[in-house]
């Protein structure tokens, strides 16, 4: 049953690829926002749903092929959004991730409904400038025209899309990633200390290989014949049908080389992160700002990161950690040698860097505000 739109409380909708990822990164902004505004979050259905109903949000499932190529497939995703978004019609509505952007946005202007558009990181689409990148180039450029802002995690894509005219300039806003919970991401003073176990490194992410899995398992074998005793830890979720991802046979090769340990997919990875001596990151994939990296800061783990978009807004190098060269294991494990060999006290001065870094540069309160701001101005 639709949810009665009271005169005090306007209807928001927030658009992504999964219910998922909207608990996961904007958890805390949905609670913000509930308070003020009623919600609706719509999305292909998950376990994550009921959680999001949960809390006091309205669920609508679509149905769409995240891993499309066609767009003349992703038009039913159009269709879906535009039927819904007459049937709700929400006072604003947020698009998260690619397709929503895309696809929902154009829904949106042709429902005349205000929205936003959350570039939360360029992806696969932008790894090559072949046909995927020139086509969805064009998408972009046509779905934008007609939001109200466009939003980005980094500076760097952003500038991307004024180079490559996608989007006017006025229109740009660059948020401190997607924000994170500080004081759920909190520093367990009273854990064991590590001292009397091999040194652990930790890597968690999607399984994708433009995340740097393979470089952290090259980089891991290198440790290994340097003669190191040392643990490296993975966590994450395999994405089957996406052309990026590492197979689940090559994984359990690395694991019987006796290179990675891998945990599976962890629902909270404090429990990982509180073990751990340093956090990796190896990616040169086009991220927005990796959560992961500023989970890990914020528990005051040292970390371990390319200097690539999204990553090396993190990382002060020789601060709260190193950054390493892009695709390149021999790097990465120089920079991990260096990291097992920093005194303790060092490396614990570093941890409290970056939280101190997460703290004034990422904290989920500064992206409230932002949504806040552009929700009273609409």
């Amino acid at each position: 049953m639709k949810e009665d739109k009271s005169i005090n409380k306007k209807l928001i909708a927030l658009v992504s690829n999964s219910a998922w990822s909207v608990y996961n990164f904007r958890l805390d902004i949905v609670r913000y926002l509930r308070e003020r505004y009623n919600i609706v979050v719509i999305a292909p259905d998950d376990e994550y749903s009921l959680l999001l109903e949960q809390e006091g949000c309205r669920f609508i499932s679509i149905r769409f092929n995240n891993r499309s190529e066609n767009p003349f497939k992703d038009y039913s995703l159009y269709r879906q959004l535009k039927k819904i978004y007459k049937e709700e019609k929400p006072d604003i509505i947020f698009h998260y991730v690619i397709k929503p952007n895309i696809y929902g946005s154009l829904a949106a202007a042709a429902c005349s409904i205000k929205s936003v558009a959350v570039i939360t990181g360029l992806g696969y689409s932008f790894a090559k400038h072949n046909w995927l990148y020139r086509i969805v180039r064009i998408l972009y450029k046509r779905a934008l025209r007609n939001t109200e802002e466009v939003w980005f995690l980094n500076n760097d894509d952003a500038a991307i899309f004024i180079r490559e005219k996608i989007v006017n300039i006025k229109k740009m806003k660059v948020l401190p990633g997607e924000g994170i919970n500080t004081d759920y991401f909190f520093p367990d003073k009273g854990a064991d200390s590590n001292e009397a176990v091999p040194f652990s490194f930790l890597m968690s992410s999607r399984l994708l290989r433009s995340k740097g899995i393979s470089v952290y398992a090259d980089a891991a074998r290198v440790l290994k014949k340097r003669n190191y005793n040392i643990n490296f830890e993975l966590i994450g979720f395999f994405e089957k049908n996406h052309p990026d991802s590492v197979s689940e046979e090559e994984l359990k090769k690395w694991e019987l080389e006796g290179l990675i340990r891998y945990r599976g997919f962890a629902k909270d990875v404090r429990v990982f992160l509180k073990k751990a001596d340093c956090f990796v990151f190896p990616s040169f994939y086009n991220e927005g700002v990796p959560r992961s990296l500023m989970e890990a800061a914020s528990m005051e783990l040292p970390i371990i990161t390319s200097f690539n978009r999204g990553c090396k807004e993190v990382v002060v190098n020789n601060s709260n950690g190193y950054t390493c060269n892009l695709n390149d294991a021999f790097d990465l494990a120089d920079k991990m040698e260096k990291m097992i060999n920093l005194p303790v006290d060092e490396r614990i001065k570093m941890g409290k860097n970056g939280r101190t870094l997460v703290i004034k540069k990422f904290n989920v309160s500064k992206v409230i505000e932002e949504y806040e701001r552009t929700l009273n101005r609409l």
